[in-house]
């Protein structure tokens, strides 16, 4: 089986993913994204099956869309990363699916955010439409703090900025859930805890195991399959009337989650990348 890995910088969870190959003894190569080149008219990628994981979106997306496109099976898929690297087109993936999740409005200018903000009440929750690790994240308590904010960013002018996507602040303990799904298997979960509001923890949030409940599966896997199912992280919040998909995740971290769950994620990532290069997992196919 010829293995490609897709990767930018290597960090911590590529390194253990590297490692896991190598005790497997599977030879893989390494697709550095600063280096590759596709040639769009005549593309000859020679692999069984390619693991994406890139640091920057907009790498992973096009060329995921160029290995599908001349037919090499890729985890994940362009369709998943296209739904999951946008907060929007992840929104409306789990509304269509019926997924329960925070109430969200987008808006398209700072006069409609501004009515869109006070339709669902102070506190709100202002985030880019594409973005990860926490970052450009705002809690809006009051109209002046809102009038500010939508100004910067419409100032800005940048494409981050230019969609509003406004999110109903979930007032949840201090922390919220991360599940991990591999196929249709939710393979173990974390509690991310944090005395802020925003529980990443690539902005300090602590890691401490979550036991997968009934609920938490089920919910798990209903958003997994809601944006077409792979390898995936869901967040979850704990709101008084039930558990609520916050966002879903294509490129999921890992570091501090392995001995935390006691689950060998690397392993299992590599089964189902195996799985996936042999043909057992069709490279299209959504869990049932």
């Amino acid at each position: 089986m010829k293995i490609g890995v897709l990767c930018s910088r290597i960090r911590v969870e590529e390194k253990l993913l590297f490692e896991a190959f190598e005790q497997r003894r599977l030879p893989f190569d390494r697709i550095d994204d600063r280096e590759v080149v596709f040639d769009l008219q005549q593309p000859s990628l020679p692999y069984d099956v390619v693991l994406e994981r890139c640091l920057h979106h907009s790498r992973a997306l096009y060329a995921l869309k160029v290995l599908n496109d001349c037919g090499v099976p890729t985890v994940n898929r362009y369709e998943v990363a296209l739904t999951c690297g946008d907060k929007i087109n992840t929104s409306t993936a789990l509304a269509a699916a019926g997924v329960p999740s925070p109430r969200t409005l987008m808006a398209f200018t700072p006069e409609s955010a501004l009515r869109a903000i006070e339709t669902l009440g102070y506190p709100v929750v202002l985030k880019p439409a594409i973005g990860s690790w926490g970052r450009l994240l705002a809690k809006i308590s009051d109209r002046d703090a809102a009038e500010a904010l939508l100004e910067h960013k419409e100032t800005l002018g940048s494409y981050q900025h230019a969609i509003f996507y406004i999110q109903e602040y979930v007032d949840k303990p201090a922390r919220d859930i991360r599940s991990f799904v591999v196929g249709d298997e939710t393979i173990g979960a974390i509690y991310r805890e944090s005395d802020h509001w925003i529980t990443n923890t690539a902005r300090g949030g602590r890691a401490r195991n979550c036991p997968v409940t009934p609920e938490i599966d089920q919910l798990s896997r209903a958003a997994a399959r809601a944006v077409g199912g792979g390898v995936l992280a869901i967040d979850i919040l704990e709101h008084a009337d039930g558990l609520l998909v916050s966002e879903v995740n294509y490129t999921m971290e890992f570091r501090n989650s392995i001995e935390t769950t006691g689950v060998d994620i690397p392993g299992r990532i590599l089964d189902y990348v195996v799985a996936v290069g042999r043909g057992a997992i069709p490279a299209e196919a959504v869990p049932a």
